[in-house]
């Protein structure tokens, strides 16, 4: 778990970490991590409904930063199979330097493996689907696999997955026991790359607004520089009348 990073793995790290939006600026990684919640929100960013942020309070006592943690190690790291060791929860809360980043990219590694794993699993519904052309089943199975294609806006995702909680017993009911269960594991997996879509399409509309930026920033500049050559010309001219 404490693989100590070289320097360029470090700055991949701390790229990634910028990229997310956290509540609190980046300033001193180790003291930043080190009540767990800045750790809490990186999950969040990639998954939203795994983590209820409301659970992680913001600590300077090592009772509250090491409740954090433990919490996180049951609650969360779990379901991405991931543990930070009793020790290394130790050394984070006291801001040992080195340990979080070990931490963080080990982390980084089990969020990229579940993003990969929930995108086969929706693979693995398309396959179903058209392997089973006979199948009654196909229009629920198809409705799923486009939620997931198209994406829905989030009052309507909440609405349709509690709708299916509710009536999933009568959905699956007069099934088979392992085709229901796929069924289920299936429609789960479609609402996790669901996630996946929306943080995509967020990190789309970001990289649109900075080239936003850097097109206006490139025009700014090249106003000045014509500013300047004209400034420049005007000069010359100057000396050579005066010449």
């Amino acid at each position: 778990m404490e693989r100590e990073l070289d320097e360029e793995e470090l700055q991949d790290l701390y790229a990634w970490i910028d990229k997310i939006p956290l509540s609190r600026p980046k300033r001193n990684i180790a003291n930043d991590f080190s009540d767990g919640v800045m750790a809490a929100e990186v999950v969040k960013h990639f998954f939203p409904r795994l983590i209820d942020l409301h659970n992680y309070t913001p600590a300077s006592s090592t009772q509250q930063k090491l409740s954090n943690w433990n919490l996180l190690n049951r609650k969360v790291f779990s379901k991405l199979n991931f543990h930070v060791p009793e020790k290394s929860v130790k050394k984070i809360v006291l801001r040992t330097a080195g340990v979080i980043e070990s931490v963080l990219s080990a982390l980084r590694e089990k969020i990229d493996k579940k993003l990969e794993h929930n995108t086969h699993n929706i693979l693995d519904l398309e396959y179903y689907d058209t392997r089973n052309p006979d199948n009654t089943h196909t229009d629920l199975q198809s409705e799923v696999t486009q939620m997931a294609r198209e994406g829905l806006k989030k009052d309507e995702k909440f609405k349709l997955e509690n709708s299916r909680m509710q009536n999933a017993p009568q959905f699956y009911s007069h099934l088979d026991p392992a085709l229901r269960q796929i069924l289920k594991e299936k429609e789960h997996a479609a609402m996790a790359l669901q996630e996946t879509v929306e943080i995509l399409q967020m990190k789309v509309s970001k990289l649109e607004r900075l080239v936003q930026l850097k097109d206006m920033r490139i025009d700014d500049l090249r106003q000045n520089l014509e500013m300047c050559n004209c400034q420049k010309g005007k000069h010359n001219d100057s000396n050579t009348s005066s010449t």
